[in-house]
């Protein structure tokens, strides 16, 4: 591994290259994986590679000019110091706020290295590419911010907004609203049945964990294995499952844990009050994100609960 002060000019003329050859890859590949569901802001990406591969060309004409046709290899990783990037295909599904937001780091990135190399060089004429090619990555920005007003017109901006919104209700927001459902109310009945019955609250709460983490672990592989997703356009069904599995162990735990408390009457109420919580947060988000009436949402919801409430409570005092 070399130290960037230690390139000669010929080194830093082929490293500029080969950044900006993977930089103009990355962006081809923003745009692949954002055409599905973004294809105003994949024009954008496909863009801003075309201009990266037209600063590669003159790059590589200046090179040829002053060294001749072979090239070296020298990448970022070779080099002390940078932080390769990662490859787009470990971050997929792509999110395009944190694609956005990695542009502009790349951005910032490409200029800074051309900053730094314009005082490692000497001659004239690769100084004078280095800066310009410097002011060019400032100015992307800009020129990104053009671009966005030609292809991201207010309709495809709000076309792609509400695709976004759907695609997270779907992979995120329905799973997890399954599983918190689950998780509260199922579990309702083995935990206070087990309580009134032995009055014992370690007891309740041994019933409780066993019913949160089955319950948890059941629903997340029938989630993770019910879709695959690719027709239904649910994503990934590993997300799903973790996010229903996770969700459905949070709602059994909740009412849970105040059997800790090794006071029935106190723990008692006290979950008590924490099912009330629970089950006012399910018809909040059956409201917020499932448009269901907030009084329709929490009429269901509260009903449901307290059926399984009670019948825990009877089947325990019997």
């Amino acid at each position: 591994m070399r130290n960037f002060e230690d390139l000669s000019e010929r080194e830093m003329l082929a490293l500029a290259i080969s950044n900006e050859e993977e930089d103009g890859r990355i962006y081809a590949d923003f745009a692949d994986g954002l055409i599905d569901h973004y294809p105003a802001s994949a024009k954008i990406f496909n863009e801003m590679a075309a201009e990266e591969n037209d600063h590669r060309r003159a790059l590589i004409d200046l090179y040829v000019g002053k060294y001749g046709q072979h090239i070296p290899l020298v990448r970022r990783q070779d080099i002390r110091g940078y932080i390769p990037q990662k490859p787009i295909w470990q971050t997929r599904p792509l999110l395009i706020d944190t694609v956005r937001a990695r542009a502009r780091d790349m951005e910032r990135s490409a200029a800074r290295f051309y900053r730094q190399a314009i005082e490692r060089v000497s001659d004239a004429s690769i100084r004078k590419l280095l800066g310009d090619l410097a002011e060019a990555e400032e100015k992307h920005d800009q020129t990104a911010a053009q671009l966005e007003e030609e292809w991201l017109t207010d309709f495809a901006r709000k076309t792609e907004d509400e695709g976004e919104r759907r695609r997270f209700i779907l992979q995120v927001i329905q799973p997890g609203l399954v599983g918190l459902m689950d998780g509260s109310v199922s579990t309702l009945a083995p935990v206070f049945a087990a309580a009134f019955s032995t009055q014992n609250p370690w007891t309740a709460f041994q019933v409780g964990l066993a019913a949160s983490l089955g319950a948890g672990i059941s629903m997340g592989f029938a989630e993770a294995l019910a879709d695959d997703g690719k027709l239904s356009g649910r994503g990934a069904p590993l997300l799903r499952g973790v996010v229903c599995g996770a969700m459905t162990f949070c709602g059994g735990i909740g009412h849970t844990l105040p059997y800790l408390i090794p006071h029935f009457y106190t723990a008692t109420a006290v979950a008590l009050v924490v099912v009330v919580i629970e089950l006012l947060a399910i018809a909040w988000i059956q409201w917020r994100y499932m448009e269901t009436p907030p009084l329709s949402a929490a009429a269901k919801v509260v009903f449901g609960g307290a059926l399984v409430l009670a019948t825990g409570i009877l089947i325990g005092s019997g």
